[in-house]
């Protein structure tokens, strides 16, 4: 097997290394002691089925190597620092997360490699579960269930990586070989990327519409319906993302927005009624918890320390309204201090501070990786959005659904009505406004704009000082320079 050293560390690619690590327990080798679990052994019980599709969604909130989770931070340093609406903080050294939010980011950028790892190895599990349940003498419902909930996370996974990276190899199978030629694969076409993901979703679809006790949070019917209508809106697809938004608020799924904007970011109200699929994290759990880093300050919130990523600018502030409920809700610039019964107000340059992941019931405030709020994939919000988008472009002007859609979450956030006459133009202009402050560090901005095409990210990146290295290879990031270094089939991306 081919493996190269550089520096002084030994690479292995995010494909190869899962694909190694798999092989490496498979039952043609002799094991010894004879008490170690190969596949051939484990794959017999809903025990193990059960156990095997828990490991595929622990790929969302943990990190093998113990690194950030992707959906703790890794995912959101590329779309939220890759946008116009984060940086790194102040106190941040790392040359790789600067120049994320710098745009200057190359091929070798450690966090451009570590996100293209993790969505490879939660494929790798989903690929595992997806093959071996089948063949477990279980229940029939539950099988069934369990490989379409992998099917689901699959799908969202393949979603990050095609419009992250554009092509990528599709890998639907855990790989029955250590022969590196076989190992070694080339970048799949992003539309047959998309037809999987597709396809993957329609058989989720059959998903339970809910669940209850210690299943909540699993993928549901609903979830499936929501992110297939968000790759069908991807790519434009007008009239398949309408059928799947009227699945979604039609469906009898029971989704709507909270009274109170504050509640999609509460422990209290975790999973709730506009929560349609969310990446779980809980609080003080030690060992055994998935690390949330999202709010996490260097040392104290009380001394006024720097939190790891920041707003941009102040332009990102100033989106708000002084009236619009979601600002508080997205932005901090005092905290109370218990120990002294006093409130800290900060007043330095970098302040207001992202406040959507603080889990205020921590004790001290500081341990912001303990963190116990979810990370919300999709809210009943986006699809409400989306919808308002979908009727926009499909008549080639605003509806009255479509302002009864994007209403519902302004009417939320207590802003005035958008008033009907807007051309297409403007109401599209509107709704990516809106789609910007409702979301503001849940990823979705990076993709919004690229996803629209032609300078319009390069041009709103422009508008921060700090990204004026933008450019139109920006609209992808690399592929990381250690796959194509183990895997010559790889090309890269135009302009790295």
């Amino acid at each position: 097997m081919k493996i190269i050293t550089l520096k002084n560390k030994l690479i292995i690619s995010g494909l190869f290394a899962t694909a190694i690590g798999a092989l490496f327990s498979c039952n043609k080798l002799t094991e010894n002691p004879d008490s170690i679990i190969v596949t051939s052994q484990f794959y017999k019980t809903s025990s193990d089925a059960l156990s095997a599709v828990t490991a595929v969604y622990s790929t969302l909130n943990s990190d093998p190597a113990g690194d950030f989770p992707l959906y703790g931070r890794q995912l959101n340093l590329l779309v939220e620092n890759g946008s116009d609406n984060q940086v790194y903080s102040p106190s941040n050294t790392n040359p790789d997360v600067r120049a994320l939010g710098t745009a200057t980011y190359v091929s070798a950028n450690s966090r451009v490699q570590k996100v293209w790892q993790q969505l490879y190895y939660g494929i790798n599990r989903a690929n595992i579960a997806i093959d071996n349940i089948p063949s477990i003498p279980i229940d029939t419902t539950l099988r069934s269930r369990l490989v379409r909930e992998s099917k689901f996370i699959r799908a969202l996974l393949y979603f990050n990586l095609v419009r992250l990276y554009g092509d990528v190899p599709l890998i639907l199978h855990n790989p029955s070989s250590i022969d590196v030629s076989q190992l070694q694969v080339a970048r799949t076409p992003a539309a047959q990327v998309y037809a999987q993901i597709i396809a993957d979703l329609k058989d989720a679809t059959n998903l339970p519409k809910s669940y209850s006790g210690s299943d909540i949070g699993r993928a549901t019917g609903g979830a499936a319906h929501s992110l297939l209508a968000k790759v069908y809106v991807t790519r434009q697809d007008w009239p398949d993302a309408l059928t799947e938004l009227n699945a979604v608020i039609n469906g009898g799924y029971g989704y709507a927005l909270f009274p109170n904007y504050l509640d999609a970011f509460q422990k209290a109200t975790k999973n709730g009624v506009e929560h349609i699929f969310s990446v779980q994290f809980e609080t003080n759990l030690g060992a055994v918890n998935s690390t949330q880093y999202l709010s996490e300050s260097f040392t104290s919130f009380n001394t006024g320390t720097f939190p790891i990523d920041i707003p941009a600018d102040s332009s990102v502030y100033k989106l708000f309204s002084a009236n619009d409920a979601r600002r508080p809700v997205t932005f901090y610039s005092s905290v109370y201090n218990a120990a002294t019964g006093q409130t800290v107000v900060f007043s330095n340059a970098y302040t207001p501070y992202f406040n959507k992941f603080v889990d205020y019931s921590l004790n001290p405030l500081s341990i912001q990786a303990q963190s116990g709020i979810n990370y919300p994939v999709i809210r009943y919000a986006d699809i409400l959005l989306l919808y308002a988008e979908v009727q926009n472009e499909l008549n080639g002007a605003p509806t009255s659904d479509a302002y009864n859609a994007i209403n519902q979450v302004r009417t939320r956030a207590k802003i005035a009505n958008l008033t009907p006459g807007l051309d297409q133009s403007d109401f599209r202009d509107s709704v990516f406004l809106e789609r910007r402050k409702e979301f503001i560090q849940e990823g979705h901005r990076w993709f919004d704009l690229a996803r629209q095409g032609g300078t319009v990210l390069v041009d709103a990146l422009h508008k921060i000082p700090a990204k004026f290295a933008a450019s139109a290879k920006n609209n992808l990031f690399p592929i990381p320079l250690v796959e194509i270094q183990v895997d010559p089939l790889l090309t890269q991306n135009p302009g790295y």
